[in-house]
C-alpha cells in the first residue's frame, strides 16, 4: 500500500527570527525534516509531499533530493488555494495556518498519509508506529503520536500545544493552549489555565488520515474563513481544532499512539544550540549514520 509522508515547511519561522525549515542543524549540515525522511523511508513510507513556499523549492530539491526510492511532490502553500468567495485582505501577508497547509496537497493525495512539521525531530519509534496504523485505517478513523507536554516546552519563550483529552484510548478532544512556558524550576503553565500538567499528553502535529479526509477538511475550512470578522489579518485554522471539532461532530474518531521517541524542535533561535548538540550525539551512537541519504 503506498503511504505518503507530508511534510509542512512553509512555515514563515517568524519567531525564530529566520526560515528554520531549511536551517543545516545537524553536525554535516542536515535540515530537521531530513532525520524525518530518513525514519519515514525505514519505517515503510514511500512518498514525500513537501507543502513549502516557492523559494524553498531549489534548496529542498537539493537536500531531499538524494533519498531514493521514495516519490516525491512539492506544492505550494499561498493565496491561489483560497476559495473564491473568500476576499483575502489587503495587509495580510500569511497563510491561514495548518489546516490550509494540508489542503493544499489535497490534489496530489489519495492515499493514507501523515503529517508532519518539518521543523520538529519525531524520533524513528514515532514513524513506525504511525505507519503500521496508518495501513490499517477504516473510514471514518484517524491516528496521531502524541507527546508528554513537559519534553515538548521550551526556556526560550512561549510555544503554542494543542493538549488532549483521551477517552478510553480515544482522543475525545484537543485544547489548542497558547502562551505556555516552562521556569528554570520544570513548572508549566500557561496565561490563561495558570499551572498546568507536565505528564499530559500534547500533538505535535503528527497526525495520520486517510486520503478521503479531504472533502470533510476542505467543507471545515470553508467555514473557518465565512467566520472570520471584517478586517482580521492574523485568524489561522490549526490541525488541532478542526481535528476537535471533527471528533465533537461524529465524523471522526482518532486513537492515540504511545511512543518512547525524543521529541525535539526549534522554535526559537536560541534552541538551536541544544538541538544541534543532541542530534550530534546521536549520530556518534550510531542511531544514524554520517550521511542520511
Amino acid at each position: 500500500m503506498k503511504t505518503t509522508l507530508l511534510i509542512m515547511a512553509a512555515g514563515l519561522g517568524s519567531r525564530y527570527g529566520g526560515d528554520k525549515q531549511i536551517d543545516g542543524i545537524g553536525p554535516h549540515g542536515e535540515m530537521l525534516m531530513q532525520y524525518s525522511i530518513y525514519d519515514a523511508i525505514k519505517a515503510g513510507f514511500n512518498k514525500l509531499v513537501f507543502v513549502i513556499k516557492p523559494q524553498y523549492k531549489e534548496i529542498i530539491e537539493k537536500l531531499c533530493g538524494d533519498f531514493e526510492g521514495i516519490e516525491k511532490q512539492y506544492v505550494y502553500q499561498d493565496f491561489s488555494s483560497i476559495p473564491s468567495f473568500y476576499k483575502i485582505p489587503e495587509e495580510r501577508t500569511k497563510p491561514f495556518g495548518t489546516v490550509h497547509a494540508v489542503l493544499c496537497a489535497g490534489a496530489v493525495i489519495n492515499e493514507p498519509f501523515a503529517v508532519i512539521n518539518a521543523d520538529d525531530f519525531y524520533g524513528a519509534d514515532a514513524f513506525k508506529k504511525m505507519h503500521d496504523r496508518l495501513v490499517n485505517l477504516k473510514g471514518g478513523e484517524a491516528t496521531m503520536v502524541a507527546y508528554k507536554l513537559k519534553n515538548t516546552v521550551s526556556l526560550n519563550g512561549a510555544v503554542t500545544r494543542g493538549i488532549c483529552q483521551l477517552t478510553d484510548g480515544k482522543l475525545s478532544g484537543v485544547k489548542e493552549t497558547y502562551k505556555i512556558t516552562v521556569d528554570k524550576l520544570g513548572n508549566i503553565s500557561d496565561s490563561d489555565s495558570g499551572a498546568l500538567d507536565g505528564e499530559a499528553l500534547v500533538s505535535m502535529n503528527m497526525w495520520g488520515f486517510r486520503g478521503e479526509i479531504f472533502e470533510n477538511m476542505s467543507k471545515s475550512f470553508d467555514a473557518f474563513l465565512k467566520a472570520i470578522p471584517d478586517g482580521e489579518i492574523k485568524a489561522e485554522y490549526a490541525l488541532p481544532t478542526m481535528v476537535d471539532e471533527m471528533i465533537k461532530s461524529g465524523e471522526l474518531g482518532v486513537d492515540v499512539l504511545s511512543t518512547d521517541a525524543v521529541w525535539f524542535g526549534v522554535t526559537y533561535r536560541e534552541d538551536r544550540a541544544y538541538v544541534a548538540g543532541e542530534l550530534a550525539k546521536m549520530h556518534e551512537a550510531g542511531v544514524y549514520p554520517e550521511k542520511l541519504a
